[in-house]
Protein backbone atom coordinates (compact mmCIF):
# COMPACT_ATOMS: atom_id res chain seq x y z
CA UNK A 1 0.00 0.00 0.00
CA UNK A 2 1.19 3.32 -0.90
CA UNK A 3 2.90 5.18 2.28
CA UNK A 4 3.69 9.19 2.29
CA UNK A 5 6.14 10.30 4.55
CA UNK A 6 7.78 13.86 5.60
CA UNK A 7 10.85 14.65 3.41
CA UNK A 8 12.35 15.63 6.04
CA UNK A 9 12.87 12.24 8.66
CA UNK A 10 15.09 11.04 6.14
CA UNK A 11 18.11 14.27 5.85
CA UNK A 12 20.98 13.34 7.87
CA UNK A 13 23.90 15.53 9.19
CA UNK A 14 26.29 14.05 6.87
CA UNK A 15 25.19 13.86 3.67
CA UNK A 16 28.86 13.24 2.00
CA UNK A 17 29.64 10.17 -0.13
CA UNK A 18 29.28 6.78 2.33
CA UNK A 19 31.88 5.13 0.73
CA UNK A 20 33.90 7.46 2.51
CA UNK A 21 32.30 7.05 5.85
CA UNK A 22 32.44 2.59 5.60
CA UNK A 23 35.92 2.90 3.64
CA UNK A 24 38.01 1.97 7.07
CA UNK A 25 36.63 -1.80 8.63
CA UNK A 26 34.74 -1.68 12.35
CA UNK A 27 35.39 -4.95 13.97
CA UNK A 28 33.02 -4.17 16.39
CA UNK A 29 29.62 -5.35 18.18
CA UNK A 30 27.24 -2.59 17.90
CA UNK A 31 24.85 -4.14 20.94
CA UNK A 32 25.85 -5.48 24.23
CA UNK A 33 26.35 -8.95 23.96
CA UNK A 34 22.97 -9.84 25.86
CA UNK A 35 20.97 -8.17 23.23
CA UNK A 36 22.88 -10.27 20.38
CA UNK A 37 22.27 -13.27 22.48
CA UNK A 38 18.30 -12.27 22.07
CA UNK A 39 18.43 -11.50 18.83
CA UNK A 40 20.11 -15.03 17.52
CA UNK A 41 17.50 -16.71 19.70
CA UNK A 42 14.69 -14.68 17.86
CA UNK A 43 16.59 -15.71 14.61
CA UNK A 44 16.81 -19.51 15.56
CA UNK A 45 12.53 -19.13 16.07
CA UNK A 46 12.13 -17.50 13.23
CA UNK A 47 14.21 -18.57 10.35
CA UNK A 48 13.65 -22.08 8.96
CA UNK A 49 15.88 -25.08 8.58
CA UNK A 50 17.59 -25.19 5.49
CA UNK A 51 16.38 -21.93 4.47
CA UNK A 52 18.26 -18.82 1.95
CA UNK A 53 19.11 -15.76 3.91
CA UNK A 54 19.90 -12.33 2.93
CA UNK A 55 21.92 -10.51 5.32
CA UNK A 56 21.17 -6.77 4.35
CA UNK A 57 23.28 -3.85 5.25
CA UNK A 58 25.33 -6.62 6.71
CA UNK A 59 29.07 -6.49 8.47
CA UNK A 60 32.07 -8.64 9.93
CA UNK A 61 28.87 -10.68 11.86
CA UNK A 62 25.60 -12.07 11.19
CA UNK A 63 24.31 -13.13 14.86
CA UNK A 64 22.74 -16.17 13.19
CA UNK A 65 23.04 -19.23 15.35
CA UNK A 66 25.80 -21.47 15.02
CA UNK A 67 24.06 -24.56 15.23
CA UNK A 68 21.44 -23.66 12.66
CA UNK A 69 21.99 -25.00 9.18
CA UNK A 70 20.97 -22.49 6.09
CA UNK A 71 20.89 -23.15 2.25
CA UNK A 72 22.95 -20.56 1.62
CA UNK A 73 23.53 -17.08 3.42
CA UNK A 74 23.58 -14.03 1.42
CA UNK A 75 25.70 -10.75 2.53
CA UNK A 76 25.14 -7.14 1.00
CA UNK A 77 27.18 -4.10 2.85
CA UNK A 78 29.59 -1.28 2.74
CA UNK A 79 32.66 -2.94 3.67
CA UNK A 80 34.39 -5.74 1.42
CA UNK A 81 36.69 -6.23 4.74
CA UNK A 82 34.12 -6.93 6.90
CA UNK A 83 31.89 -9.21 4.34
CA UNK A 84 35.25 -11.31 4.20
CA UNK A 85 35.82 -11.63 7.45
CA UNK A 86 31.99 -12.78 7.70
CA UNK A 87 32.28 -16.61 7.70
CA UNK A 88 28.33 -17.84 8.06
CA UNK A 89 28.27 -15.69 3.82
CA UNK A 90 28.48 -18.04 1.63
CA UNK A 91 27.87 -14.94 -1.39
CA UNK A 92 29.25 -11.08 -0.53
CA UNK A 93 28.57 -7.99 -2.66
CA UNK A 94 29.33 -4.58 -1.63
CA UNK A 95 26.83 -1.93 -2.52
CA UNK A 96 25.29 1.29 -1.17
CA UNK A 97 21.34 1.26 -0.75
CA UNK A 98 21.67 4.42 -0.53
CA UNK A 99 22.39 5.48 -4.24
CA UNK A 100 21.17 2.33 -5.56
CA UNK A 101 18.59 0.63 -3.80
CA UNK A 102 17.75 -2.52 -6.53
CA UNK A 103 18.68 -5.91 -4.81
CA UNK A 104 21.00 -7.63 -7.10
CA UNK A 105 19.27 -10.84 -6.55
CA UNK A 106 16.44 -12.77 -8.41
CA UNK A 107 12.29 -12.76 -7.75
CA UNK A 108 11.64 -15.22 -5.01
CA UNK A 109 15.61 -15.71 -3.56
CA UNK A 110 15.00 -15.88 -0.05
CA UNK A 111 13.02 -17.15 2.96
CA UNK A 112 14.29 -14.47 5.17
CA UNK A 113 15.74 -10.81 4.49
CA UNK A 114 17.43 -9.05 7.57
CA UNK A 115 18.86 -5.94 8.72
CA UNK A 116 20.46 -5.96 12.00
CA UNK A 117 20.49 -2.58 13.95
CA UNK A 118 21.09 -0.65 10.42
CA UNK A 119 18.06 0.18 9.21
CA UNK A 120 18.24 4.04 10.61
CA UNK A 121 20.86 4.79 7.85
CA UNK A 122 18.44 4.39 4.54
CA UNK A 123 17.34 7.56 3.33
CA UNK A 124 15.39 5.34 0.05
CA UNK A 125 13.48 2.72 2.59
CA UNK A 126 10.71 2.32 -0.06
CA UNK A 127 12.45 1.72 -2.28
CA UNK A 128 14.71 -0.90 -0.49
CA UNK A 129 11.66 -2.43 1.08
CA UNK A 130 9.84 -2.89 -2.18
CA UNK A 131 13.04 -4.82 -3.41
CA UNK A 132 13.22 -6.87 -0.56
CA UNK A 133 9.54 -8.14 -1.05
CA UNK A 134 10.63 -9.04 -4.79
CA UNK A 135 13.27 -11.42 -3.15
CA UNK A 136 11.25 -13.22 -0.68
CA UNK A 137 10.11 -16.26 -1.27
CA UNK A 138 6.31 -16.76 -0.48
CA UNK A 139 5.86 -16.71 3.05
CA UNK A 140 9.09 -15.51 3.42
CA UNK A 141 9.84 -13.20 6.60
CA UNK A 142 11.60 -9.61 6.53
CA UNK A 143 13.32 -9.54 10.15
CA UNK A 144 14.26 -5.79 10.93
CA UNK A 145 16.06 -5.25 14.33
CA UNK A 146 16.34 -1.99 15.94
CA UNK A 147 18.27 -1.06 19.08
CA UNK A 148 19.04 2.77 20.57
CA UNK A 149 22.50 3.12 18.74
CA UNK A 150 23.28 4.57 16.05
CA UNK A 151 26.31 6.47 13.60
CA UNK A 152 24.18 10.31 14.35
CA UNK A 153 25.84 12.15 11.97
CA UNK A 154 24.64 9.07 8.94
CA UNK A 155 21.55 8.29 10.76
CA UNK A 156 18.42 10.07 9.02
CA UNK A 157 16.51 12.31 10.96
CA UNK A 158 13.51 10.17 11.96
CA UNK A 159 15.77 8.09 14.37
CA UNK A 160 17.18 10.98 15.78
CA UNK A 161 13.79 12.37 16.44
CA UNK A 162 11.42 9.79 16.91
CA UNK A 163 10.71 7.54 20.47
CA UNK A 164 10.96 4.04 19.95
CA UNK A 165 7.55 3.02 19.51
CA UNK A 166 7.53 5.58 16.79
CA UNK A 167 10.37 4.59 15.17
CA UNK A 168 8.78 0.89 15.27
CA UNK A 169 5.55 1.96 13.86
CA UNK A 170 7.70 3.62 11.01
CA UNK A 171 9.90 1.13 10.09
CA UNK A 172 6.26 -0.95 10.08
CA UNK A 173 4.96 1.61 7.01
CA UNK A 174 8.00 0.12 4.83
CA UNK A 175 7.40 -3.10 4.94
CA UNK A 176 3.47 -2.27 4.98
CA UNK A 177 4.21 -0.10 1.85
CA UNK A 178 6.35 -3.34 0.40
CA UNK A 179 2.64 -5.33 0.50
CA UNK A 180 4.19 -7.79 3.45
CA UNK A 181 1.40 -8.22 5.70
CA UNK A 182 1.20 -9.96 9.35
CA UNK A 183 3.44 -7.02 10.55
CA UNK A 184 4.48 -7.25 13.90
CA UNK A 185 6.70 -5.89 16.80
CA UNK A 186 8.35 -7.68 19.21
CA UNK A 187 10.31 -6.47 22.19
CA UNK A 188 13.50 -8.62 22.95
CA UNK A 189 15.57 -6.57 24.95
CA UNK A 190 17.05 -8.00 28.04
CA UNK A 191 17.58 -6.13 31.24
CA UNK A 192 20.27 -4.16 32.05
CA UNK A 193 21.86 -3.88 28.47
CA UNK A 194 20.65 -2.52 25.29
CA UNK A 195 17.19 -2.79 24.03
CA UNK A 196 16.03 -5.15 21.34
CA UNK A 197 13.27 -4.60 19.46
CA UNK A 198 11.86 -6.28 16.44
CA UNK A 199 9.79 -5.85 13.23
CA UNK A 200 8.86 -8.53 11.39
CA UNK A 201 6.22 -8.92 8.42
CA UNK A 202 5.59 -11.98 5.62
CA UNK A 203 5.39 -11.91 1.99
Amino acid sequence: MPVTLPKHFFVRQDESADEDFYLQPRFKTHIDDETIVNLTEYYAEAIPENGAVLDLMSSWISHLPQKQNYRAVSGLGMNSEELEENTVLTERRVQNLNTNPSLPYSNESFDAVLIAVSVQYLIQPLDVFNEIARCLLPDGKCIVSMSHRLFPSKAIYAFHALPPEEKCRLVGSYLNHAGLKNIEFIDRSPIDADPLWIVVGEK
